[in-house]
């Protein structure tokens, strides 16, 4: 239970963490409306689970097979976060909002492509889960850590989508996107920093 527990801050930490994903659906919410905006997130929670799920029985194969294997991908992992910490803080905000017609269909592809295709979110699950797991979880803990990055997820971004659709506060989040890329890019070098911590 505890390594769910964990598993679940680190998902809640890294959705509420500003970057490409929020990016992703603001921008699906002010082109397409809320309808667009909640299936951008939910398409998003569907990717993240998937890989979420993936990860997990991965690393546990490799934590209980090959640690020093293990051991060095979370070195690879912490150092590819702050290679992408830098891409983050050199961001151009001009390519962030780049319209295109209102699609329901758009919004959840693009939202569930973000975040399946995405090797940041890749490094980061390696990086960060690598961590909190532990030797001889069960089948159900496994599922239980992906089910509850998928949950955590989605429900983030919708009620994002939600709160702020039709709001000045999505125009807010536009003007400042620059901010908030490079506020994720301390969030992550401070992820791949603990990392190295523990190591």
């Amino acid at each position: 239970m505890d390594v769910i527990l964990a598993a679940g801050a680190v998902f809640a930490l890294g959705a509420v963490s500003p970057g490409p994903s929020l990016m992703v659906v603001l921008r699906n919410t002010l082109i397409g409306g809320r309808q667009q905006g909640v299936m951008c997130a939910l398409g998003h929670g569907l990717g993240f689970g998937l890989y979420a799920g993936t990860a997990v029985f991965g690393l546990i194969v490799l934590l209980e097979e090959a640690p020093a294997l293990f051991i060095g991908l979370q070195l690879i992992g912490a150092v590819l976060l702050g290679w992408y910490g830098w891409q983050m803080w050199q961001v151009d905000a001009g390519v962030l909002f780049e319209e295109h017609e209102p699609s329901a269909r758009q919004g959840f592809s693009e939202g569930f492509a973000i975040a399946f295709f995405n090797p940041k979110i890749a490094v980061f699950l390696v990086a960060v889960l690598a961590s909190v797991l532990e030797e001889g979880m069960s089948l159900a803990s496994k599922l239980a850590v992906g089910g509850l990055g998928m949950t955590i997820d989605a429900l983030w971004y919708v009620i994002v989508a939600t709160v702020l659709s039709g709001t000045a506060r999505i125009d807010w989040l536009k003007h400042h996107a620059v901010f908030l890329h490079r506020l994720t890019a301390v969030v992550l070098w401070a992820f791949g920093l603990s990392v190295l911590v523990g190591l």
